[in-house]
């Protein structure tokens, strides 16, 4: 049996991104994408655990080399966020005063998504399933098989 662990729920993937400041990026992604605080760590705080369904973040202040893409005036990865409800997201997203950058649509791959960029310039995919479909089926070339 594998084991676990409370504090890094995230068998996957836990992504740490970084903001400026930790407890008004964690008020915002609350806010405007529904993201509900896990846990917070310092004095002052450093670091905040959230979470929107399964998915989970790590959102931490600027150190050692890191720094915010609004303070670095680029952006240097995209987050994608599956819900239940794309369309009812962007609306409270978009109501919220979010930056849309690409409006609900449905890919080629099958997913129905929209764009979107948060408090401080990260660049974020919010996606539902709409259909499944093979990557053959749209023009890409599989390298390998997966189990």
């Amino acid at each position: 049996m594998a084991m676990e662990n409370r504090s890094v729920p995230a068998d996957i993937v836990l992504p740490h991104l970084v903001y400026r400041n930790v407890t008004q990026a964690c008020q915002w992604l609350s806010r405007v994408f529904g993201f509900v605080e896990h846990y917070r760590y310092g004095d002052p705080v450093s670091g905040i655990q959230v979470h929107l369904g399964q998915a989970w973040i790590m959102i931490t202040g600027p150190r050692d080399g890191t720094e915010s893409p609004l303070t670095l005036g680029l952006i240097t990865q995209m987050l994608t966020i599956f819900v239940a409800d794309v369309d009812a997201h962007y609306a409270r997203s978009s109501q919220q005063g979010a930056v849309v950058w690409e409006e609900p649509h449905e890919t080629v791959y099958g997913e129905r998504q929209y764009g979107v960029n948060d408090c401080d310039g990260h660049r974020w995919l919010f996606a539902q399933h709409a259909r499944d479909i093979a990557p053959q089926q749209w023009g890409a070339a599989v390298a390998s098989q997966t189990p």
